[in-house]
Order: C-alpha cells, then structure tokens, then sequence
C-alpha cells in the first residue's frame, strides 16, 4: 500500500494523545470515585463486566478517526478488478516462415491450433479482432463476440512472401481505432513511389513510409503507455522484419494512444532452411521485446506449440481480471462512518449519553 499524500499521515500521532487523555481522565475519575465510597460501592456491585463494557465506545470512535485520517492520506492498493478491455486484436505473421516445421506439425498449424484455444478460453465480454501480415497486413475479422466467426478465420490464414511487422502493428491499431484518421496504412505505404535505395540503406518508400508514421506521432496528443483501457494487441511473429514500416515507429503509435501491445515471439531462435531464406525464419527478439516496452506491454518466447497455448492463456485470464493500483480513500471513508455510528449507537444503549 501507499499513500498519494503521505504528508497527512503526521495526523495519526493525535491518536496516541487522545488515547492518553482517555487514560488519564479514567485515572482521575478513580481517585474521585475513592472520595465518595458510596458510588465505588454501587460500581463495584456492577462487576467486571460493566468496567470493560464502558470502554468499548471510546476504542471504537478512536478507531474510527484512525481510519478517517488514513483515508485523508489517499491510499492506493494493488487489487485485482475486472478488466476494462473489451477488444483484443489478435495480430498472425503469416510469412512462407510459418511453414517450418521446427515446431510439429508445422508453425502455422499450431499457431491455429493455439489461437482457437485462445478463443475458447476469452471471456464473454471481450471481442476479438483477427489481422495477418506477410508483405503487407490484412483485416481478417473485424472484432466481434462470435466465437464460430473467430474460428472460421482462423482457418482462413495464407501464407505469403515477406514480413512486414509494421504493417500489421498499424492495421491493429486501426481495427482498433477505425475513426481515427492518423492511422491509414496505404497512405503511410504508399508516401513513396520508387523503390531506389533512401536514406540507411532503405528503399524510399520504407524511408517514406517511416517518415509518415513519424509526421502522424507529431499529430496525435500525447498519452500514457497502457492508458487505454477499452483494447491491447497481440502480436505474434516467427521472424525479422523484410519490407513495411519500421515495427518501432509502428510502436510509438500504438504508445501515444495508450495502447498495450503484447509480443510473442513463436519458433526456434536458430531459425529453419525455408525456400532459401533461413536467416528470415530466426526470431528478431530485440524488436518484439522493444515493441512490448514502448507500449507498456509484455513480450512472450514461445518456442512450442504448448509454450504459446500457456501464454495465450495468461493473456485471456489477464484480459478477465486485472490488476490495478486503485485509491481506497472511499474504503476507509466508509469504515470510519460505521464505527463511528457504532461507538454513538452503543454508548447510547448502555450510558444514555
């Protein structure tokens, strides 16, 4: 727990000071009470019972003001609620890589296969949005809650030349945020014309293209990683970008609209010989874990068909509850009140005042 203005806190040590005047003003009221034997007798007739009963409202109002004044303290706890994310986008690299079989039967088989668990295993309330990327990034399914429509995309999924990881982060986003105008994937695509070589090695659409995202991060107001609560993307990738935006500029879009993005990086590290182009099919861990940073998200290594079903478990339970650093000023608030009422009621009943 901790405490938004600790500075308050100081107030607590009244209560000790309070506590003592109780004890003291009892100490008195004894040696007044030794004065006039005719009211100890009467008192000491009562029993213990009464003696301790007399204390019960005094310890319940000090209670009472502790707890108001640790709620002027604002404090905060990290408690599990039910999550607010209503729309996951599920983001499948869908690259000639998929076919290795490195991972039985083969990569995008059991990327299938997991997915569909995935779905099974979402809770009611959350839609699913299913993109795939391979040169360039396709809507699959818009989100929706029905399970069977999930499914049959699933199945759908062709495999392509090239990996544009960028591509599919951007159209994520915009199946995420379809009225938001800074995210247009062809218009960043399609910036440039020709392909000769651009700044860094680039050809001049990628140069171009990282130049649109970079003009739109301007545009858009800044927010906080992971503010956005209504929706997170899950990216899945078996290897290193080859065309598209730059997966990074991609992220700091996704970062200055508060979304969270989930990586996952799928396959053997050493990669596997696929139509020629191994050193495409080896993990690009670096990007997936820096994508996860900016976005204030998480990256996952799933090297196994039952590695990536375990992740994408966690991530539905995640998405079902959540935990958040939220303020029980109201908590302690509320306890305050009823004690207090408690201590009035009870001081009531017994002494009439």
């Amino acid at each position: 727990m901790q405490f938004l203005w600790p500075q308050l806190l100081w107030l607590l040590c009244f209560l000790p000071l309070l506590a003592g005047a109780y004890v003291y003003l009892i100490a008195r009221r004894k040696k007044a009470a030794l004065l006039y034997a005719s009211l100890a007798l009467p008192r000491a007739a009562l029993g213990h019972s009464l003696r301790l009963r007399r204390h019960i409202p005094p310890v319940l109002f000090l209670l009472a003001l502790g707890a108001a004044l640790l709620a002027c303290a604002r404090p905060a706890a990290t408690i599990t609620l039910p999550s607010d994310i209503i729309t996951v986008v599920l983001a499948v690299d869908t690259s000639l890589s998929m076919n290795s079989t490195d991972v039985a039967p083969s990569r995008i088989i059991a990327a299938q296969q997991a997915a569909r668990d995935l779905v099974i295993g979402l809770p009611a309330s959350v839609r699913l949005g299913i993109v795939s990327f391979a040169a360039t990034a396709t809507v699959v399914l818009p989100p929706t809650d029905n399970r069977q429509d999930m499914l049959d995309a699933i199945d759908r999924f062709l495999l392509q030349h090239g990996t544009a990881t960028g591509s599919g982060l951007i159209q994520a986003l915009a199946v995420l945020f379809p009225d938001d105008n800074g995210i247009d994937l062809e218009a960043i695509l399609f910036r440039g014309e020709t392909l000769a070589p651009g700044p860094g090695g680039r050809t001049r659409s990628e140069a171009a293209a990282a130049d649109a995202v970079r003009k739109r991060e301007l545009e858009q107001p800044q927010t906080m990683p992971g503010a956005y609560r209504h929706g997170v993307v899950i990216l899945l990738s078996d290897g290193r970008r080859t065309t598209g935006p730059d997966p990074l500029d991609a992220a700091r879009m996704a970062a200055q609209r508060g979304v969270r993005v989930y990586t996952v990086g799928y396959g053997t590290p050493h990669g596997q010989e696929v139509s020629s182009q191994s050193s495409f099919t080896q993990l690009d861990e670096p990007t997936l874990r820096t994508v996860a940073t900016l976005t204030a998200g998480e990256y996952f290594l799933a090297g196994s068909a039952a590695d990536l079903t375990r992740v994408y478990r966690q991530l539905s339970a995640r998405f079902a509850l959540e935990r958040k650093e939220t303020e029980i000023s109201s908590l302690l608030a509320g306890t305050s009140v009823v004690l207090l009422i408690a201590a009035c009621s009870l001081s009531l009943l017994w002494f009439r005042r």
